[in-house]
């Protein structure tokens, strides 16, 4: 990658093994998403001067949206759970410490819960970093045309903003209740007829308690 060495990928039999997984499960979609949010938070980690593991970093960036696949769309669990418990699982098959586990687990079950992972562990912060430069486009600057390019050429995004979107809708529309207040109600409410977004105050103020 040009200009980029801090990014590229670490060469192991896990992250060979997780690549396979991804590949066998989900769509190019996702899987060239993934590959991509693995890039660019490990760019911002090195900006930010963050001593992360590479390892973690692509585990918990090639699942983070795993939980988006049909097979979990019955589980009545947040889908980021759900990808968060596929990664566990991956990890503890391979003899992976309980504090790596952990780790990864929290950086995929939080990634679409702003203002809190940035605060965590490198690998937590970073996953979180990834998904919201590739989907969001925060911090679009800080990753140089070149090194952009470089990423974008060997993991293509065409209609992105479409797909990403027709994706979450699929992979939550079965599940409308694990929106409750997480940025995945705003995708239901514009793309699914009749979705009415739980309120908070609603939900206080309609409680069983008295007063």
């Amino acid at each position: 990658m040009t200009g980029t060495t801090e990014a590229h990928l670490p060469n192991t039999t896990l992250t060979h093994e997780a690549t396979q997984l991804v590949r066998d499960t989900t769509s190019d979609l996702i899987y060239h998403h993934s590959r991509r949010v693995f890039f660019f938070g490990s760019i911002q980690g090195h900006q930010r001067g963050l001593r992360f593991d590479p390892e973690l970093l692509y585990v918990g960036a090639m699942f983070h949206d795993l939980g988006l696949d049909e097979e979990f769309h019955g589980s009545g669990r947040r889908f980021e759970v759900d990808g968060a418990d596929e990664a566990a699982k991956f990890l503890r098959a391979h003899g992976v410490p309980a504090e790596s586990i952990r780790r990864v687990w929290t950086a995929i079950a939080l990634h679409t819960t702003p203002g809190i992972p940035e605060f965590m562990e490198p690998e937590v912060a970073l996953v979180t970093a990834g998904v919201e430069y590739d989907v969001l486009g925060i911090g679009y600057d800080t990753v140089s045309d070149e090194d952009r390019a470089a990423i974008v050429a060997l993991h293509p995004r065409p209609d992105f903003k479409r797909r990403i979107l027709a994706a979450f809708t699929e992979g939550i529309r079965p599940k409308p209740e694990t929106t409750f207040g997480n940025v995945k109600a705003d995708v239901l409410e514009r793309f699914v007829p009749g979705f009415e977004r739980g309120n908070f105050v609603d939900t206080i103020l309609e409680s069983p308690w008295k007063e």
